[in-house]
């Protein structure tokens, strides 16, 4: 359904806090899982020997999804609505944490590509349907401040996941034991609470209805014009680089670690530490989502993507903790990136942003992208010198903030 949504108070302020509170949840487990997954570069790269590109695959099958079904997704969510969108994603999800345990516990790297695909699959759902909502639903002028509130749960998911799951790394040193049902204990839980928000979204199916009239042919009927949009192309090659950048650096982070250029961590404290990094992201959003009220998003951005690219050059350049906090400090800087790109590039009209949201959902394939060519340099040239590519990444984020700094203007629409 598809309705200009009133910043005044009234029925749809209270159905924006009630699907809020819904999407907590949702933004808070996909942290989770995406973290975890994160985890596994390191763990099968030293317990099944493979390569730094072999490794990378991981990424690229978590990630690839979003270029491959984000076309028949956001068909689906302009016909389907929302909500019940969101249930099909949340329900991929909860069957590919499943189906990872196995993989996992029988050594099956193809069938654990496999499972990472219909995690991201279902992950393309509630990119497409979850921000595209969260951002058009209640007063637009605070559309920035809503995803990045939300996006700060999702990084507390993410700091969540290396606490629970960095213990399974001691599977990878010699003389240490550790419990095969490790890797079931965070992905069976994280399928436990897909499948449950899963339902709830399905119970509350309606909840979106009566907005206004039937929006199944927005797809089709704002395809060129929203692909025409220079401030949506920009944002895509942003988020592209973003994502890139984040995902890259996230997998690496334990590698760089446990190196003697940044001070020979321990496999399992460095993975441990890796919390730091999502912990950062988590500490930025919430921050973020305060400054925002005061400070115009692109400004924010611009000032955060000078100053991630600045921190991974000092990682590159210098050695042991000055390197290492430079790397792990990093995240506090990504935290803003993801939403105030989205809130900035999504087209205001309701012919558009079906369309919008499926190309800024294609644009996170650069999480697939990046990471396997920084593996592929890491493999030729080392790990430390590879990272220069992310730092590259983070260029465009910031000439898309210098571009787009005057504000949109603000005709935000709903589809249920």
């Amino acid at each position: 359904m598809m309705s200009h949504v009133s910043p005044t108070n009234g029925p749809s302020d209270q159905i924006a806090a009630r699907l809020f509170r819904l999407s907590l949840g949702v933004f808070f487990i996909g942290g989770f899982v995406a973290s975890s997954v994160s985890l596994l570069v390191p763990r099968v790269r030293m317990a099944w020997g493979l390569n730094y590109t072999q490794a990378g695959a991981i990424q690229f099958a978590s990630f690839s999804s979003y270029l491959v079904f984000a076309v028949p997704v956001a068909a689906f969510v302009a016909r389907r609505g929302y909500m019940r969108a969101s249930a099909v994603g949340l329900t991929l999800m909860a069957v590919g944490c499943a189906l990872l345990i196995p993989g996992l516990g029988g050594r099956q790297y193809t069938g654990v590509l496999l499972s990472l695909t219909c995690i991201a699959t279902g992950a393309t759902f509630l990119q497409i349907a979850g921000n595209n909502v969260m951002t058009v639903v209640g007063n637009p002028r605070r559309a920035a401040v809503r995803l990045n509130l939300l996006q700060g749960f999702n990084s507390l998911g993410t700091v969540v996941g290396p606490l629970i799951g960095a213990t399974t790394l001691i599977a990878t040193m010699p003389g240490h034991r550790t419990s095969s049902g490790l890797p079931a204990f965070s992905f069976g839980l994280a399928a436990l609470v897909l499948a449950a928000l899963a339902f709830a979204f399905l119970q509350n199916r309606s909840l979106l209805s009566g907005l206004g009239p039937d929006a199944g042919g927005s797809l089709a009927g704002g395809w060129r014009s929203a692909l025409r949009d220079r401030r949506l192309q920009g944002g895509a090659v942003a988020i592209f680089a973003y994502v890139g950048a984040e995902v890259t650096i996230g997998a690496l982070l334990t590698d760089f670690l446990m190196t003697s250029h940044a001070g020979a961590w321990p496999p399992v404290v460095a993975a441990r530490s890796v919390a730091l990094y999502w912990g950062g992201a988590m500490i930025g959003r919430f921050a973020g989502a305060a400054m925002l009220r005061q400070v115009p998003p692109a400004r924010l951005l611009a000032w955060a993507a000078a100053s991630a690219a600045t921190l991974v050059l000092a990682a590159i350049m210098g050695h042991g903790w000055v390197a290492a906090a430079a790397l792990l400090s990093i995240g506090l800087f990504n935290s803003i990136m993801y939403p105030t790109i989205y809130v900035i590039a999504l087209p205001p009209q309701a012919d558009r942003a079906p369309v919008g949201g499926m190309v800024l959902c294609i644009a996170v394939v650069g999480g697939a992208v990046i990471p396997l060519l920084t593996g592929l340099l890491a493999d030729h040239f080392g790990l430390i010198s590879a990272l220069l590519l992310p730092s590259l990444c983070y260029l465009p984020v910031l000439l898309f903030a210098l571009r787009h700094h005057a504000p949109k203007e603000l005709a935000l629409t709903i589809s249920s």
